[in-house]
């Protein structure tokens, strides 16, 4: 493995949670990099381009949902947040920033890091797919080898758990999708939380590909392509 791809960036103001993070994921076999400030997780994550990114809400600077609306204007690195804030609207917010996974304090470390090693393994194409090019009608592509999304021959950025998303529903072509299975599919098994984030996501992909991704709601409940 690159150094780059087992690089973590931890943004967590509370040196305590920070370190312990670190131990846990250090003996997972990652680099850790710790930012007690936005603006120093900001830097770190310009000079390093670490693998993914571990960031609290609540920091003394910039918040959490600042440095995440950042990232995502120059880059697709999965973010998992970290914060004591388990409000709805806390947590939609930070899914429609682009988010891959919300977790709340107090947390078990191993979770932690089952998340992380769950939103990497995500993030890497599948070898029964390697050569896989989907298309969507006339204009849109799902390229899982290059994890890449296009519209009319030009990439559009997706967020790690947004691409996941299209390319579930791009094999299940013409299938109605319930909600529940496809954070079964695409979230996990284990994934817990409001089934509305499969809404929020799928807002996500209208907004960055267009109204014309043919992309249905069935009976409120679920979705399909095509």
């Amino acid at each position: 493995m690159a150094e780059t791809e087992r690089t973590l960036v931890v943004v967590e103001d509370d040196a305590n949670i920070a370190d312990l993070l670190d131990l846990y994921l250090r003996d997972a076999g990652f680099r850790v990099l710790q930012a007690a400030h936005g603006e120093r997780g900001l830097q770190l994550i310009e000079q390093h381009r670490p693998a993914l990114v571990l960031l609290d809400i609540g920091l003394p600077d910039i918040d959490g949902f600042e440095v995440c609306r950042r990232v995502r204007a120059r880059s697709n690195v999965p973010v998992l947040f970290l914060t004591a804030r388990d409000g709805e609207l806390d947590r939609l917010l930070g899914l429609e920033l682009g988010a891959d996974d919300y977790v709340t304090k107090p947390f078990s470390p191993r979770e932690i890091v089952a998340r992380v090693k769950a939103i990497l393994r995500r993030g890497q194409p599948d070898d029964r797919d390697a050569h896989d090019i989907t298309h969507l009608g006339d204009d849109y592509e799902v390229d899982v080898t290059r994890r890449e999304a296009r519209y009319r021959g030009q990439a559009v950025a997706l967020a790690t758990r947004e691409f996941d998303l299209l390319a579930h529903l791009s094999r299940n072509q013409g299938i109605a999708l319930s909600r529940q299975q496809l954070l079964d599919s695409v979230w996990g098994v284990d994934w817990v939380g409001d089934d509305r984030t499969v809404d929020v996501h799928v807002r996500q992909l209208r907004k960055k590909l267009g109204d014309d991704l043919p992309l249905a709601t069935v009976w409120g409940i679920g979705y399909r392509l095509g």
